[in-house]
């Protein structure tokens, strides 16, 4: 199995992280084509994000991790796996913060200036406003003010280069993140649901935590509404025929308060430890 992810840019470290912790670590880091991984079964492919949707299509990759906006603006016949989480930004459309134009109704006979061609015309043409899409590669933030275009169309996830740039959103056309993709003639795949199902299990686990304690038999129910876990807790006998062992699965950032309660109601022993994988 080939899986492709971006060799640069935003989401090209979060996708070897996101496969390490899957299980699945890049043999040579070297950013060759194609690059062996520590399954046999499994190498990696390094290419531009923009070319992922179209390299798994075609079958030159059987999955991929990209930006839904690649996904959509390639038009690619994939089938979106997962949602990963990372990456998340708004393509959005803007202008000149002193510019007249306050809706997207004032862009009709206008001109656009993006690297998105494909999702402005449809864009435009889906509300049946009469604007020009200038094409353009890379950031575009300069366009309004050297006469190529009247407003841009492009990615802010925080706005501090739209504001440096002195523009401002008039619109947005869709909200992004990282996918996980592949081709649908191998989605169903034993090697491709496995992947899925590490995946998934990486991203579950983010941000929570294994609890592990001893508690008194009678504050069980004083437990179980402090840190009611996932399922409830699981709750075990231990040779000491007054306590339980209880362990649970928190959120890491409930664990400030959970364990100033827990040691008020005679909770000890009390050990905590990262969770890598969360497979419901």
């Amino acid at each position: 199995m080939i899986v492709a992810i971006p060799n640069k840019g935003r989401l090209s470290e979060p996708s070897v992280e996101l496969l390490r912790e899957a299980g699945i670590r890049i043999e040579n880091i070297e950013r060759r084509l194609i690059v062996p991984t520590n399954n046999p079964n499994i190498n990696v492919l390094f290419a531009r994000a923009k070319d992922i949707p179209n390299y798994v299509s075609n079958r030159s990759a059987d999955v991929g991790i990209t930006g839904y906006d690649m996904v959509v603006e390639s038009n690619a016949e994939v089938e979106i796996l997962l949602k990963l989480g990372f990456g998340k930004a708004r393509l959005v459309i803007a202008v000149p913060v002193n510019s007249e134009i306050r809706s997207i109704e004032d862009l009709n006979g206008m001109r656009v200036a993006t690297e998105f061609k494909n999702i402005a015309e449809r864009f435009f043409r889906d509300r049946g406003l009469n604007v020009r899409v200038v094409e353009v590669s890379g950031a575009c933030e300069n366009a309004p003010y050297i006469g190529i275009a009247d407003a841009i169309l492009d990615l802010t996830s925080t706005g501090t280069t739209l504001r440096m740039n002195n523009l401002r959103v008039v619109e947005e056309v869709l909200e992004t993140e990282a996918v996980l993709i592949a081709n649908r003639d191998v989605s169903e795949d034993f090697e491709v649901r496995a992947l899925v199902t590490s995946v998934r299990g990486v991203l579950n686990a983010k941000g929570m935590m294994y609890l592990m304690m001893n508690v008194p038999e009678n504050v069980l129910d004083d437990v179980k509404r402090i840190v009611p876990g996932l399922k409830g807790p699981t709750v075990m006998k231990v040779e000491d025929g007054e306590m339980l062992a209880v362990h649970v699965v928190v959120q890491e950032d409930r664990l400030f308060e959970v364990l100033e309660r827990l040691k008020k109601i005679g909770a000890r022993d009390i050990l905590i430890i990262p969770i890598q994988r969360l497979i419901y």
